[in-house]
């Protein structure tokens, strides 16, 4: 029988042969100025964990660093403030760009060893930009707007989404502004025809009862004049109160999946599907979806009840992690007093939620996914033991291996094909740290690191 470690080795090793993106998309629970919360975070609040990530780091730490498995090959210290990545593709040039606190900027990793700046789009103290996504044909970027950027707040400030074209990738251009109530995160939806923007905390002029923002939908097809919905989706995802909607993720199956506060919920957004909340069937738009499936996942599993990404292996990614379209891996975003109540990976089951109970749910009478299985950085190996920021934040899985970040603990990999046991295989914890995402690509991952920029990696294909 072949040892443990050959195993685990085995599974980057096919993991890095073929590489498609599966995954990403950052985060963040309420801040420090969310008053929807009945109790106060007991550490540093979340608006504190992101925007002052630099203060995280104990004063003095020189710690060593910690490496396993995986090969760094390249560093991009020019992309510090990193938040989100993204790849395009022209002809055989392979072009990634890279978000965040300076607003956008591109490079080509044709060569992943020797990555190579092409080109910028300056908006300092841009915020937050987390799972910037694009469209791959018209070669458009979206970037979401929060309304914390440019020394705004969530009570005031304004949020939005950029338009950029990228059609020469050393020359992004902005094409349009549109001006949304929400601008933590937007997603494309129905082929990047529309926008869904969900988050943060909600604003002073929204209804009191509100947790936080829903989604709002913009029509992106014609990308100089964007039209946004004037009414929100995704209300009442809380059993039965409207909250804080932080990310979307749409399967191979053309599911979009919305994470936040209260759990994971899918919805159609085109085509024609059977509404199991109305009881018929009907036609689904990006801005009248029609329920599928998810709901709220248990608090034992995940006590913060705030879930920030999510990912569910279907149709053309199906091989990726087990589950067949019947499995949610569900990042649970929070920091608490210490790394083992920090936010970890959940593994959720949609059975029972086909027929609309995550609508339904109520405080009286709650739904909630059946846990499979969890993972906490706290106490493994590679960890260090003197920092409170562990919590687990966006992730990317390739042929049964999710690389997840953990901030100051770096970026972890999992062999997942046992989805009720992930084993930590590798790991990535540089001594200043502060990563938010990883993207499998090519063989390689990228990590996006708001203190060190980009990080290359290789994983162990021995």
């Amino acid at each position: 029988m072949a040892s443990s470690r050959t195993l685990s080795l085995s599974v980057l090793a096919a993991a890095t042969a073929a590489v498609t993106v599966a995954g990403p998309a950052l985060a963040c629970p309420p801040g420090d100025d969310d008053t929807s919360l009945t109790t106060k975070p007991v550490v540093k609040t979340i608006g504190e964990q992101h925007l002052r990530t630099r203060e995280l780091l104990p004063a003095g730490y020189q710690g060593p660093d910690a490496v396993k498995g995986v090969r760094p090959v390249a560093t991009i210290p020019d992309a510090k403030g990193a938040i989100s990545l993204g790849f395009l593709t022209y002809g055989r040039r392979h072009v990634m760009y890279a978000s965040g606190e300076f607003g956008l900027k591109t490079y080509d990793v044709t060569d992943p060893a020797a990555p190579r700046a092409l080109g910028t789009l300056n908006m300092p103290g841009m915020w937050e930009t987390e799972d910037t996504e694009a469209d791959p044909r018209r070669k458009l970027i979206f970037m979401a707007r929060d309304p914390r950027a440019f020394g705004g707040n969530t009570h005031t400030g304004e949020s939005g989404v950029f338009v950029v074209s990228v059609a020469d990738p050393a020359k992004p251009v902005q094409l349009a502004y549109e001006k949304v109530p929400a601008g933590h995160t937007t997603s494309c939806v129905d082929g990047c025809r529309y926008l869904w923007t969900g988050g943060p905390a909600k604003a002073d002029s929204m209804p009191a009862d509100w947790g936080g923002r829903p989604v709002w939908v913009t029509d992106v097809r014609d990308p100089r004049h964007p039209h946004t919905f004037a009414q929100p989706i995704e209300l009442a995802r809380n059993d039965g109160k409207t909250d804080y909607v932080h990310d979307i993720q749409v399967d191979a199956k053309g599911v979009a999946w919305a994470s936040g506060r209260g759990g994971v919920r899918g919805y159609w957004t085109s085509g024609t599907h059977r509404d199991p909340v109305r009881g018929r069937v009907r036609r689904a738009t990006a801005s009248n979806p029609v329920p599928y499936a998810g709901g709220g996942i248990s608090e034992s599993s995940a006590p913060s009840t705030f879930m920030h990404n999510s990912f569910r292996p279907v149709g053309a990614s199906a091989g990726e992690a087990p589950g067949n379209g019947g499995l949610l891996y569900v990042t649970e975003e929070n920091f608490g007093p210490d790394c083992a109540g920090d936010g970890k990976l959940v593994i959720a089951s949609l059975a029972g939620s086909y027929h609309g109970a995550g609508w339904r749910s109520t405080p009286a009478e709650p739904f909630r996914l059946h846990t499979v299985g969890t993972w906490s950085v706290a106490g493994q190996e590679g960890s260090r033991p003197d920092t409170e920021d562990c919590s687990a934040h966006y992730f990317s899985v390739h042929n049964g291996v999710l690389a997840q970040s953990f901030y100051s603990q770096g970026t972890r990999f999992l062999d997942v094909r046992d989805p009720a046991h992930p084993k930590q295989i590798a790991y990535f914890r540089p001594d200043d740290a502060m990563a938010w995402a990883p993207y499998w690509h090519n063989g390689y991952v990228y990590v996006a690191d708001n203190i060190r920029g980009v990080d290359v990696l290789r994983p162990d294909a021995h």
